[in-house]
């Protein structure tokens, strides 16, 4: 059997662990909200379904690596698989250096280059391509928090699989424990905690730029900080605008129209719980809006962090400012709508990074071959779920009043 063919079954022998496992968990949290919803024996049973699925999934791993092994011995004209990835059989050379050469032969259609990118496939059968390095993924993350990437906002988890879920439990749905009154009265069950189930499918996200036939000619240095600097801004503006429809999808609060209303979402808007991680987050012209709103005693509402100049504090929480281009206001250019956002947001969304980008050419599909030019396709996989939506809330404005002044000096009649 090929090793495509075994790798497959791998994969497909893991998904089914991975539903069977969902399923129970599903049943014990039926269990909880009510209880003897599911029989002992249905549990038992499921447990055993789950166990012989383990069993199958390592046997299935168990005769994959015992064909790779047996693999090992390849002509000797042939590179090696392992190029996908950026590596090279003279380990000694660093992997961006080979990373370099294996994009040059991938636009100029290099067969062994080529046929190795188109050879390798992911779990839904899509062409991998030429997989960025780890150490070039970092350095693309590097120059992403240089374009007001909101992903720092946002809890990142890095995943393995292509589907998976989470539980949460929300701070609201914690109780106190009862109390009892009498030594000998009968103590009832525990107050289970309320589990919300979060599930996650990676989802691919792609784009195109033309490569110049003096790209090829360049220095393997600055090829590599053309895809860096390519990819980063790509990446900062898909990943953007799913943070912000996730945003989007959090609870709304009324909008906001004077000051006391600002300080109404700072104390209520969230539970107490999470107050000492929130902070506020708004795009430039609302930042700048806020910045000329007066209290009662006519100083501005954003006041200077006295031990951190750099950051702006508003009722002693730190003010966030993304630009607007990649936060952008509602309504019209004549009355618009700015975005305020209180909480922790890292408790409110979580990105799943699949941690997978990679490359792919072409000098024939997506009008290259009518131009005589070279398509790059890049790939990202991740996906941007919300968890605690109470955490994180979404007010907005237009303008804000200033507070009424503490003394109101009358004209003489």
């Amino acid at each position: 059997m090929e090793l495509k063919q075994l790798d497959q079954n791998w994969i497909d022998a893991g998904q089914k662990v991975s539903d069977a496992r969902e399923a129970r968990q599903k049943m014990v949290m039926e269990n909880l909200a009510e209880p003897g919803k599911h029989k002992d024996d249905e549990l038992k049973k499921q447990k055993d379904l789950i166990d012989g699925l383990v069993a199958t999934r390592d046997a299935a791993k168990e005769d994959l690596e015992s064909a790779r092994k047996e693999a090992k011995v390849i002509k000797i004209d042939e590179p090696e698989p392992h190029k996908i990835a950026g590596m090279h059989e003279n380990y000694d050379a660093k992997p961006e250096v080979i990373f370099a050469k294996n994009v040059r032969g991938l636009i100029k259609g290099d067969p062994k280059i080529v046929n190795l990118a188109t050879s390798s496939t992911d779990e839904s059968g899509n062409a991998i391509g030429l997989v960025i390095p780890q150490d070039i993924q970092t350095a693309i993350h590097t120059l992403v928090r240089q374009y007001d990437a909101l992903e720092q906002y946002v809890n990142v988890e890095n995943v393995s699989t292509a589907t998976g879920s989470r539980v949460y439990e929300k701070w609201s749905d914690i109780t106190p424990l009862s109390e009892v009154s009498d030594e000998g009265a009968t103590i009832g069950d525990n107050d289970d905690p309320k589990l919300q189930l979060v599930k996650y499918i990676i989802k691919r996200f792609a784009g195109i730029t033309t490569a110049t036939n003096s790209l090829l000619s360049d220095s393997d240095q600055n090829i590599l900080a053309w895809l860096e600097g390519w990819i980063a801004k790509k990446v900062v503006v898909t990943r953007n605008s799913k943070i912000i429809s996730a945003f989007s999808a959090l609870p709304s609060k009324a909008t906001l129209a004077k000051y006391d209303d600002i300080i109404d979402l700072t104390y209520t808007g969230v539970d107490p719980a999470v107050q000492s991680t929130s902070f506020f987050l708004t795009n430039q012209s609302g930042c700048n809006a806020l910045h000329k709103v007066k209290d009662a005693d006519g100083h501005y509402l954003l006041q200077q962090n006295p031990q951190n100049g750099m950051e702006m504090l508003m009722n002693g929480k730190q003010i966030k400012m993304v630009a607007d281009r990649w936060l952008p206001s509602a309504g019209t250019a004549q009355a618009p709508v700015f975005p305020l956002y209180y909480g922790d947001s890292k408790q409110a969304v979580t990105l799943f990074d699949r941690q997978n980008m990679s490359l792919l050419s072409t000098n024939v599909g997506a009008g290259s071959f009518e131009t005589d030019t070279t398509k790059i396709r890049v790939i990202d996989r991740f996906d941007v779920e919300p968890t605690d939506t109470e955490s994180f809330v979404a007010g907005s404005f237009t303008s804000i009043a200033d507070q009424p002044a503490k003394i109101v000096v009358q004209s003489a009649s």
